[in-house]
């Protein structure tokens, strides 16, 4: 296989997204590729973004944001979960405003169980934006990777696969495949935080998880398995975490801005073609 990560301006709310991925691919697609995209981008492109500072924490969002994830992630389920020794001290200073704030906004968004997770709950991401924007997942992600294939296949004259991932973890024993991921791609089970605990625990295979697929099928395993490579391909634009994209630029987690973001490489786009 040929992997190309197909590197993008940052997008932002109102980016053409069509547009680009169209300007961007077109010239490398062949029959038998497969375009693997970014949930983030795309959702961050439609506009599905939330200002978290204007939410207003309850009592559980507080309660959630100080004992829960300062207590029982720090020292219970973060060295449960084989957390590195970095991740589970911030963990243990989880922010009580902001973190409330983005708790808050999980519980209305996701429920209760997903603002349980210590991140990436209800597939609502915090890295690669500025402020205090989260980006929320992809209400239709079908309906936008079937809009993408069609797209390029007009455009192009190409019929490829196009599948949309998200960094979340999907994981198998066997060939079952489970997730904490809300809306996982059809034949892989949503089991919300017990998804998570069960596998980092147990040290199951784990890989990115593809949440829709158009085009040319492609079976679950395969999808994961490609999910996966362009996870690899694309790395982490300014950060794998809210908190190291913070320590690249030097300034708190809500002081990161849009410019900040543009100035580094995004690649939300991964293709991938049979040599």
């Amino acid at each position: 296989m040929r992997t190309k990560a197909v590197r993008t301006r940052y997008w932002k709310p109102g980016e053409d997204y069509l547009k680009a991925i169209t300007q961007r691919t077109a010239r490398h697609l062949k029959p038998g590729c497969v375009l693997v995209l970014s949930e983030k981008a795309l959702s961050t492109a439609r506009g599905n973004i939330v200002d978290e500072a204007c939410a207003r924490p309850g009592l559980l969002a507080k309660v959630i944001a100080t004992f829960w994830m300062r207590t029982m992630w720090g020292y219970v389920l973060g060295p449960l979960c084989r957390f590195k020794p970095a991740t589970l001290e911030r963990l243990r200073r989880f922010p009580e405003k902001a973190g409330a704030a983005h708790k808050q906004v999980v519980l209305e968004t996701a429920g209760f169980l997903q603002a349980l997770k210590y991140g990436s709950e209800g597939g609502i991401d915090l890295s690669n934006m500025p402020y205090a924007y989260a980006c929320l997942p992809l209400d239709d992600a079908r309906g936008v990777a079937r809009q993408i294939q069609e797209h390029l296949a007009r455009e192009t004259g190409t019929d490829v696969t196009v599948i949309i991932a998200d960094t979340d973890s999907t994981f198998t024993i066997h060939d079952t495949h489970f997730t904490a991921h809300p809306n996982p791609l059809e034949g892989i089970t949503p089991l919300g935080l017990g998804a998570f605990i069960l596998g980092r625990a147990l040290k199951v295979k784990q890989r990115a998880t593809p949440l829709a697929v158009a085009g040319p099928k492609v079976s679950v395993e395969e999808a994961l398995r490609l999910a996966e490579v362009a996870h690899h391909v694309r790395g982490y634009g300014a950060g794998r975490t809210v908190w190291d994209m913070a320590n690249r630029y030097k300034v708190d987690t809500s002081n990161v801005s849009w410019d900040m973001l543009e100035e580094e490489a995004h690649f939300p786009l991964v293709l991938i073609c049979r040599r």
